[in-house]
């Protein structure tokens, strides 16, 4: 699977966003060590509080059939720059480890960072006390 690979399936999942309130469309695909890729799209409410991002509804799905550990991400959104993950989504992602973050836009422009460049000094399983 290469990057622009998974990027695509990010955008072509985008269309399925519920961005009633800002309109703005958030595709996510997550790819696991094994190989497999589970997607998401940003869910809004009425409670603003309660909207999730589509990089975490990826992720919680690919928890949720057993996975833990990740190669890549991608993210699109209709922006100017490539889109890169809320900190919110950075700290989820850094609970598993370091993964490949692939950034995209729909005009096809492309960066890849690591998690580690995106969010230094994580806080993760292995600060915890025991």
């Amino acid at each position: 699977m290469t990057e622009k690979e998974l990027l695509e399936i990010a955008k072509k999942v985008r269309e399925n966003a519920y961005a009633p309130y800002s309109n703005f469309k958030v595709g996510a695909a997550i790819l696991t060590e094994e190989g497999k890729i589970f997607t998401g799209v940003n869910v809004e409410n009425a409670s603003y509080g309660l909207s999730i991002c589509a990089e975490r509804v990826a992720l919680f799905k690919a928890i949720s059939e057993g996975y833990r550990r990740f190669k890549a991400i991608a993210v699109v959104a209709d922006t100017n720059e490539p889109v890169p993950p809320c900190g919110a989504c950075r700290q989820v992602l850094a609970e598993f480890g370091s993964l490949k973050v692939i950034m995209g836009n729909l005009k096809g422009d492309m960066k890849v960072k690591d998690l580690s460049e995106l969010l230094p000094e994580s806080f993760t399983p292995q600060n915890l006390r025991r």
